[in-house]
């Protein structure tokens, strides 16, 4: 009877930490993960490199930004909260005149706790790697 009381018990605890472990957060994205989804997404207008010379460029109305000059343009900081706006868009800012798509409905629902001006922000994992990566390549 006892070992039948101990056999349960390790089954329940090993139950317990499967759950919990399905449970942990997954690490945070790294910039290999944003530069997939840029090669996927991103390349046709802001080139392989983000410098804005991808093949659909010049059928732009308005130049694609060189995304390797952010920070450059920014006072040397990175502009992670404008980036994440504008990269996510706001459907509700009509007047924000896009050339690009929103990536809203691109992103997955998983959020990771992205630091954005001080404050811990749930961001979509793919949002908070392609970020990882545009912070990479600024020169």
């Amino acid at each position: 009877m006892r070992a039948t009381s101990h056999s349960l018990a390790a089954g329940a605890l090993l139950a317990l930490l499967a759950t919990l472990a399905a449970c942990a957060p997954r690490a945070m994205p790294e910039a290999a993960e944003g530069r997939a989804f840029f090669a996927a997404n991103c390349t046709a207008c802001h080139g392989p490199s983000g410098r804005g010379d991808g093949p659909w460029a010049g059928d732009l109305a308005r130049a694609p930004v060189d995304l390797t000059l952010l920070a450059r343009t920014n006072g040397g900081s990175f502009p992670r909260q404008r980036a994440l706006a504008y990269i996510y868009g706001n459907p509700e800012r009509m007047d924000m005149h896009r050339a690009m798509p929103e990536f809203a409905t691109e992103m997955d629902e998983e959020l990771v706790p992205l630091e954005v001006s001080g404050t811990l922000t749930p961001t979509p994992r793919r949002l908070a790697a392609l970020l990882a990566y545009l912070e990479e390549i600024q020169r």
